[in-house]
Order: C-alpha cells, then structure tokens, then sequence
C-alpha cells in the first residue's frame, strides 16, 4: 500500500496527460544540453561562445520569471503550459531546420536560448500553480515526488545520453531534430488537458483593485512572503545554500577530482549522476509515504544535515568516501524539494501560487551566476578544502536558524496537513508575523 500511495496521482487524467508530456518536454531539455554545445562547436566555437549561449538562457529565465508568476496567477495556466511549450516548438523546429540547411549562425542558438529561458519562467510558476487544481490535497506530495523521480532520470541522465549518442553517430542536427520531436509531442498531448475545469480560474480574487497592476501584484507576492516566517526564512536559507554550495560543487570539485583522487571527467560526471539518482530515488520514496506531521522540521533539518558530508569534501582521498557525501547530498536534496512544493501548495492561497512559485524560482536562480563566478576567484587566495569546509558548515548551523527564527516548530503544529486541513491561509492568518 505504501508503494501504490506514490501513483494515486495517476488516478486523475489531468495528472496523467501533465506529466506524460512534461516527462518528454524535460526529456528533449535534456537532449537539448548536449546538442546545444555540440552545435556550438561545429559553428567553430569554443568556451567564450559556449558561455554566451548558455548565458542567453539564464538571463532569460531570471529576467522573466517573476513575470511568469503573475501571469501564472491571472491567466488560465492551462493556457499558458500550452504557449510555453508551442514557443519551445516554434525555437527548436526553426534552429533545427536552420542547422540542416547549413546556415545556422551562432546568434540563432543565443537567441533561441533566451527564448527556452523565457518559456522555463513562464512555464514552471503555471505548472506549480495547476497541481492542487487538478488533484486532492492528500495527492499532491506523490505529485511533487513523481516529477522529482523523472526529472533527473530524463533530464540529466536519459535525454543527454541519447542526443550524445545521436551527435557521435548523425550530427549535432540530427541531435535538435530529436529535441523538436519531444517537443510536438509534449505539445500535442498538453491539447488534451481539459478546458472546462482548468480554463475557468476558479479560485478567490485578491484583496485589492479589481484591475491590479504589476507593480501591486508583485508588492502582494513580496508583502506576502515578509509576513509567512516559514516561507521568508525558507527562501534564506536557500540563498544562502545555493550561494555556499553551488559554486564550489560545479566549478571546484572538478579540481578535487583531478587533485585529490587523480581522476579526470568521468568520475567527476558520474559523481555528478549518482547524485542525481540518489535524488530521484529520495524523491520517490518520499512520494510514497504521507506527509510528515513535522513536516517543517523534517524538510530544514534534512536539507541542514544533509549540507554537512560538503564540509568533508575537501579533505577526502578515496573515490567511494567522496561518492557516499554526494548521494548523501542528493537524498537530502529531493527529499526537502519534495515537501517543499508540496507545502508551497497547500499553504499558499491560490491566488498567489503563481508569484510566490516564481519568487522561489528566482531566489534559487538569482545567486546561482553569483556563486559560480566567486568560486573560482576565492580558491586563488583561500584553498579549496576551507572553501567546502565553510560551506558545509554554514548551511546547517542557518538550518537551524530558519528553524527556530520562524518558529517552524509551532507552526507545524498550528498548521498540520491533514487530507481534511485547508489547503490554503489567507495572509492575515500567520501566527507569527515578522
């Protein structure tokens, strides 16, 4: 009965059409990071040209993404998956027919890059928003631990395998044919989400003007995370992790790899894959339990111990000891997302999913550049085991911080989530307004 609760999702059709074509959506994203960057490189580019394609991608998505939370509170998000993945069509059918023909240019892929980037900010706060539209309250962590299984299984480890073993064999334009075939498809089976019961919004209007601007609908979104200490003192703790742990992680542990282990890129990619899996094994697992009813102190105090095996990093030497701290770091990881957003869900009013989903977004994005471009300047000056070292210990001693500054044990216990609970609370129903 356990293993089954992780597939009650499946039971609703909306769910099964949503996530059918959001697995082959994420799939072709996967396939498009390896044909992206071999594509570049048939152009006759290197890093420099590299970078400024993947940067085209990232400045759309945090340009756009708080955006795309309004607009995923005021607009049918049915209507808006369905644009999103359209647009994503439209970019990946015109590179690809542009590579066959021989006369792709560099500022193509930028552009359609930073296109993908605003279709990724408008699509997920829309996608966020739909899930406790279309399924039961009590479904909705299997919901948020399903996508959390196939995420890294498709994204980074399927969908890049295939277009790497499409490049060797065809060309990297075969490659992104592949990428706009995942795409009509996910496209054409999104048609079949239903318009009369997700169409219609269904859901309580904002207090306020009746026609808000977006300078007010995103004061509320702001307004309303300053006044919930969960959410706000969540959304630092993710700050500050993703500021500590990302940029070490992606740029320095290569160097770790290499100097301490004597290893080269395929250690460093399969270090990088088992965590992956460790976190899409931890995300189904936790799909198949109920929610936790200290489901606050389970989601900090996992995503807190689990930051601490980082501070080993810098000292280990042998390859097993260095994998174990990462899947640990992996099942922390999608175990806490996946009550995260289920939480984000069910305690969020409706009317403000979309911005407060687009916030969280943007928080975990916006210092994501800022870590990676610090960590190499600072291993220059600090060496690399102190750089791991502080950050594995910083992000759980501000853990416990979050936990205890927001009262997240009280607040649990004021707010359980119970299949009969409500789903959502009103701004004005905070017990313990910062």
């Amino acid at each position: 009965m356990v293993a089954l609760r992780a597939l009650r999702p499946f039971a609703h059709r909306e769910f099964r059409v949503l996530i059918s074509a959001l697995s082959i959506s994420i799939f072709g994203s996967g396939m498009w990071a390896v044909a992206m960057v071999y594509e570049v490189i048939h152009l006759g580019g290197g890093p420099l040209e590299l970078s400024l394609v993947a940067t085209a991608a990232s400045i759309g998505l945090v340009a756009f993404v708080l955006l795309g939370g309004i607009a995923a509170d005021r607009f049918p998000q049915r209507l808006l998956i369905i644009a999103v993945e359209g647009a994503n069509l439209a970019v990946i059918a015109t590179v690809s027919l542009l590579a066959m023909l021989n006369v792709l240019q560099l500022w193509h892929l930028a552009l359609g890059a930073f296109v993908l980037g605003v279709g990724q900010a408008f699509f997920f706060p829309a996608y966020s928003a739909i899930l406790p539209r279309i399924l039961p309250a009590e479904d909705l962590l299997a919901a948020n631990g399903m996508e959390g299984t196939v995420r890294p299984i498709l994204q980074q480890a399927a969908g890049p395998a295939l277009a790497g073993i499409i490049v060797a064999s065809l060309s990297p334009a075969f490659a992104v044919a592949g990428v706009a075939v995942c795409h009509f498809l996910a496209f054409g089976i999104l048609n079949f989400l239903s318009r009369q019961t997700l169409d219609a919004r269904g859901v309580a209007p904002a207090e306020g003007p009746t026609e808000s601007s977006f300078f007010f609908d995103l004061k509320e979104g702001f307004t309303y995370t300053l006044r919930t200490p969960w959410l706000l003192w969540t959304l630092i703790w993710a700050c500050l992790s993703v500021l500590f742990l990302i940029g070490p992680i992606e740029v320095l542990l290569p160097f770790v790899v290499r100097d301490q282990l004597g290893g080269d890129s395929r250690m460093f990619g399969f270090l990088l894959a088992i965590m992956g899996v460790g976190s899409a094994v931890a995300s189904l697992t936790t799909a198949s339990f109920p929610l936790p009813r200290r489901y606050l102190t389970v989601m900090v105090v996992t995503w807190g111990l689990g930051s601490l095996p980082v501070a080993a990093i810098g000292f280990i030497t042998e390859f097993w000891w260095l994998g174990a701290a990462m899947v640990v770091f992996g099942v922390t990881e999608g175990i806490g997302v996946v009550i995260w957003g289920t939480l984000l869900q069910r305690r969020v009013p409706p009317h403000l999913l979309g911005r407060i989903s687009s916030l969280d977004f943007f928080v975990s994005l916006a210092l994501m550049p800022v870590s990676m471009a610090l960590a190499g300047p600072v291993a220059e000056v600090v060496p690399i085991w102190l750089i791991f070292f502080v950050g594995g210990l910083v992000c759980p001693l501000m853990a416990f911080l979050a936990l205890f500054a927001a009262r997240m044990t009280s607040d649990e216990i004021a707010h359980p989530l119970t299949s009969d609970t409500v789903s959502a609370e009103s701004p004005d129903s905070q017990p313990d307004a910062v």
